[in-house]
């Protein structure tokens, strides 16, 4: 009921081309396998519900139905263990120093365009390009401090990186309202599987935020926003009450003496550190747009004084160009004298006339972009639009090439999705947008936002387009959080017997275990000061762990709390009885320390 057959055809998270649970998702497949279809359509409801009622909404620009919405959500998390994450850390944190250095580069020595590596003209010709802050020195040497850096998986499973997101990446509030929504609503799904934390994004963002202050004592750090028709105003809401900073609209801020003030009931109040969420052609009327009336008229003078800070830099959106994208692994080689860890998607670029060709004559396979938009808006997929759309959208192209880039359709990975109408597990395309803070250290906050195209065979992730997201889950370790029992001279039967015990008991309450268990002692796990059986140590919680394994000889992992049935040994009941009294051991320990993730 909850799986479904994976094929060939792309890779997938979350099962082996055979139909079997990768090892790091069989403690929740098991969970699922539990709750059931009809279960699971009533928690989803909750979850909706929950999201509705604290305003966990998106806006959709030109929807004529009506702006809000709630933000679309799938229970079924994205699992990603340890050694694997190791390696998309590592290329992440390359590609962000990279890119911090070729915009320190271009707004100072321009070596990198004098020694022919990036074309001048594609940085010049750039619509994110700023010439008015040539030459400010910023605080750290940084350009951009929070970074979503969009990553795909092929149908080897390879990582890429598909876009760069440099400016005001958004998404964030969702990965942590995610989060405590799936602990709330799904907490039995958590346990023992050893998942990291991310709530600690927001105060490793006001650490990073007050780093940048131009004074030494105790800086003002304000949430610029739009205001509350922005389509992210909710997460700009989000992050100033999560920090616990003053969220600003640019009337409640002004110019004097060289200074940036806040007004408030008390007077004003000097303020040194803006996080902008305002795009910089309205930053300041004076400097920029003259109609803008969303900035801070005087704003960049101050700012090239080095008298208030701005995070992201302004400027920073030339290096998240789309055209400029496709130099990012030339940037690693020139600035780290080192290989990309991670490679980008293969791009065309309208400027190049050879480029320009091939992209016409292939459209209906290709995905075309506007270097400069997101959110899915101003871009073509050739297999989704019929033969008559290419045409018209190539001569757009033709008109404007450099404004456009060609990338070929990749086969992007899929994962299990909940569909409440059907009550069925699906195969649905995701991606993955992990956040990073640039600081005087790297951080990258463990997951990300797994982006989800719900529209089923949609290959279009972005909330515009219909997509939703998923809560993203890092490990502590690779292996399954409770494994078989595999001590040397153990027999298969064995093995099998601790599997299903593990399987039938994921999730289940305290009454549940003692009628698989009778014998557990009622006060064993309370004198160890739990409040539940305790099976393995993991991340702090409390509670009977699920497992990783399939049920041995047919029986299913969502099994009742009936008799187990296992491979008949010299004595059918040695084998269980081996795994009971392995639970009754574990659950005699002192409960392990908290450590571990939400």
């Amino acid at each position: 009921m909850l799986k479904y057959t994976p094929g060939k055809a792309f890779f997938d998270e979350m099962y082996t081309p055979e139909g079997e649970s990768r090892p790091h998702y069989r403690g929740v497949q098991a969970y699922l396998d539990r709750l059931g279809a009809a279960e699971m359509q009533r928690r989803h409801a909750l979850l909706d519900l929950a999201f509705r009622n604290q305003g966990i909404t998106f806006t959709v620009y030109g929807d004529a139905s009506g702006t809000e919405r709630t933000f679309p959500f799938d229970p079924v998390p994205r699992i990603i263990p340890a050694s694997e994450w190791r390696g998309v850390e590592a290329g992440l944190t390359q590609r962000v120093l990279a890119l911090n250095a070729f915009l320190r580069d271009i707004y100072g020595p321009g070596e990198i365009l004098r020694d022919g590596v990036v074309p001048r003209e594609l940085v010049y010709t750039s619509s994110h390009f700023r010439r008015e802050v040539h030459g400010i020195k910023v605080p750290l040497g940084l350009y951009t401090h929070i970074v979503g850096t969009d990553l795909i998986r092929n149908e080897n499973g390879e990582y890429l990186v598909l876009e760069d997101n440099l400016r005001s990446p958004s998404g964030v509030s969702y990965l942590l309202a995610n989060r405590q929504a799936m602990t709330r609503i799904y907490p039995g799904m958590f346990e023992g599987q050893g998942v990291r934390p991310v709530q600690h994004y927001t105060g490793a963002l006001l650490n990073l935020l007050r780093s940048l202050s131009p004074r030494d004592r105790e800086p003002t750090v304000v949430l610029l926003t739009p205001g509350m028709y922005n389509s992210a105003y909710f997460e700009h809401a989000y992050l100033a009450q999560q920090m616990g900073i003053e969220l600003v609209e640019g009337r409640d801020l002004f110019v004097e003496n060289g200074r940036v003030w806040m007004r408030t009931t008390g007077g004003r109040q000097q303020v040194d550190v803006i996080y902008r969420r305002i795009d910089d052609d309205f930053l300041d009327p004076l400097t920029f747009r003259p109609d803008s009336a969303l900035g801070v008229p005087g704003l960049i003078e101050v700012y090239r004084q080095g008298r208030v800070s701005l995070a992201n830099a302004v400027g920073a959106g030339v290096a998240d160009d789309k055209a400029v994208y496709a130099y990012v692994p030339a940037m690693i080689e020139y600035y780290l004298n080192e290989k990309p860890l991670l490679n980008n998607v293969p791009t065309y670029l309208g400027s190049n006339p050879d480029h320009l060709e091939y992209m016409i004559e292939n459209a209906e396979s290709m995905a075309v972009k506007a270097v400069g938009e997101a959110g899915g808006y101003g871009m073509l997929i050739g297999s989704a639009a019929t033969k008559a759309e290419c045409a018209a959208f190539m001569e757009t192209v033709r008109a404007n090439p450099r404004n456009y880039i060609g990338q070929p359709l990749v086969a992007l990975s899929r994962h299990g999705t909940f569909y409440p109408d059907s009550g069925q597990m699906e195969p649905a395309h995701v991606d993955l947008r992990p956040y990073i803070l640039v600081g005087q250290e790297v951080t990258i906050i463990p997951g990300g936002l797994t982006r989800v195209a719900l529209t089923r065979g949609s290959l279009v992730v972005n909330s515009s387009q219909g997509g939703g997201s998923k809560d993203t889950w890092v490990l502590e370790g690779d292996a399954p959080p409770i494994a078989p029992v595999n001590q040397p001279g153990a027999s298969e039967a064995e093995k099998a017997a601790s599997e299903v015990l593990a399987g039938v008991t994921a999730g289940l309450t305290r009454q549940d275990i003692q009628a698989v268990l009778p014998t557990v002692p009622k006060g064993g796990a309370a004198k160890a000061g739990a409040s539940k059986v305790k099976v393995s140590k993991s991340n702090g919680r409390k509670g009977l762990k699920p497992t990783p394994g399939r049920a041995a000889q047919g029986q299913a992992a969502s099994g009742s709390s009936g008799p187990l049935k296992t491979k008949p040994a010299a004595d059918p009941a040695a084998p269980v009885r081996k795994a009971s009294e392995l639970v009754k051991r574990q659950a005699a320990r002192p409960p392990a320390s908290k450590k571990g993730g939400q």
